[in-house]
């Protein structure tokens, strides 16, 4: 298995993880397993922020996917397709934190790394 593909499989999962973080991480939300979408309506703060890069990692995520996936198929670079995984990687998970911790700038422009990565893995 690739770094490429490795990269792919771990932002799968990403979400999981700030699902986590929302539901269990962020102080005293009472998180009922029998109906899991009833919480969503009282999150604030790092739990509604949490959830929210959730979502986002979920929008992403398709393109990332077709991206890699294209990139392995038509040939190009392992080299490149796994520095440009790994970049995208890092830029999902620094996402993730500044959207936490709410650094709006700074969670902005990773977002807009991690596009151009992703663009850019479909001509390496």
């Amino acid at each position: 298995m690739t770094i490429g593909y490795m990269c792919l499989l771990i932002c799968m999962l990403l979400p999981i993880f700030w699902a986590g973080v929302s539901k269990y991480g962020c102080g005293d939300i009472k998180y009922d397993n029998e109906s899991p979408r009833d919480h969503l309506l009282s999150l604030s703060g790092k739990a509604k922020n949490a959830y929210n890069a959730e979502q986002n990692c979920y929008e992403t995520f398709p393109a990332f996917a077709a991206a890699v996936i294209i990139a392995h198929q038509i040939g190009n670079d392992q080299f490149m397709i796994n520095m440009l995984c790994l970049v995208f990687l890092l830029t999902r998970i620094l996402h993730g934190y500044f959207y936490i911790t709410n650094k709006g700038s700074l969670r902005s422009i990773v977002f807009v790394l991690g596009l151009i990565t992703n663009i850019w893995l479909f001509f390496v």
